[in-house]
């Protein structure tokens, strides 16, 4: 990808670096670079670089890279990395606090140790607070958006808003920002009281059924197609007969057929493009169903 000239930042606290793999920030373990990447400080620091980004520049925001898929050709943009370890939910008024860089497991986790009943799903969510908004993420019977109580949101210019929850249109797997290019910055989760043993021996439980029937020694990106109405993607899938198809190392799970698999990150981002293709026109044309993808693809395509 032609790298543009770095324009100059003032104030910054975070770390900017230029023609980052974005192989390395997301759980395919392949993809092309970004041209620019920045992590944030925190939200402060966020703030001060939206205010000096180009009016136009293309920007993606990256949480735990657990539903994404860069091309091979890169992205021209600035790609920001919102998730750090460093960061922990905090209890405010009775509700959990939690920014969109925190891991949804670290949610879970912290309504059970404060008797917090209504998360532990969260802990079987392998990505950030922020995608679990942005996508209404959910399992295990559980979805983000029916414990938030309200959000943080910031715009193009780093103004941070505070919305209620009804400002959004929620549905399966989705959540529509009705105001244009805003992202989401943090998050209130309101929980019932509860036992806290309970919760956790809920998500020992929620951990070992992933465990089982998922293939997280490998690299994945977690579902690749969303459920339709009364049936389930992984189903359809095995019925077509779909287990095993590859591509250059980049395989269609055998142990969960809506996972797709990149042992050693082999496969580039363009075989694994070609699999959702492949997948979803053949389940398409064998059952009539066309099967909708959770993963978001990025990126220039040469």
């Amino acid at each position: 990808m032609q790298m543009r000239e770095t324009e100059k930042f003032t104030g910054l606290r975070g770390e900017m670096r230029s023609a980052e793999p974005m192989a390395r920030h997301v759980t395919w373990r392949t993809g092309g670079v970004a041209e620019r990447c920045y992590v944030p400080a925190d939200l402060d620091d966020l703030t001060a670089l939206l205010r000096q980004l180009p009016a136009r520049e293309p920007l993606l925001f990256v949480g735990l890279g657990s539903n994404l898929l860069v091309r091979d050709a890169g992205f021209r943009g600035t790609a920001v990395l919102m998730h750090s370890a460093a960061r922990r939910p905090v209890l405010d008024n009775g509700l959990i606090h939690a920014e969109a860089g925190v891991a949804s497991p670290k949610v879970a986790r912290f309504a059970a140790l404060h008797d917090l009943s209504g998360a532990e799903f969260l802990a079987g969510i392998p990505g950030t607070v922020g995608g679990a908004l942005a996508m209404n993420a959910g399992c295990y019977g559980g979805e983000t958006w029916n414990i938030v109580d309200r959000v943080v949101t910031i715009d193009r210019s780093g103004v941070q808003r505070i919305r209620a929850r009804d400002e959004f249109s929620i549905s399966y797997r989705h959540c529509e920002l009705p105001h244009g290019e805003e992202w989401f910055a943090a998050a209130w989760f309101r929980l019932a009281k509860g036992d806290g043993a309970v919760a956790r021996e809920r998500i020992r439980n929620f951990l070992a059924r992933r465990v089982a029937t998922q293939p997280l020694q490998l690299p994945n990106a977690g579902s690749v197609f969303r459920n339709p109405a009364g049936d389930h993607a992984a189903r359809l899938i095995e019925s077509c007969g779909l287990k095993g198809l590859e591509r250059n190392g980049a395989r269609v799970s055998e142990k969960h057929a809506n996972f797709i698999v990149n042992p050693k990150g082999a496969g580039r981002a363009s075989d694994i493009e070609w699999l959702i293709d492949s997948v979803r026109t053949a389940v398409r044309d064998r059952t009539g169903v066309d099967l909708q993808p959770e993963v978001r693809i990025v990126g220039e395509t040469r």
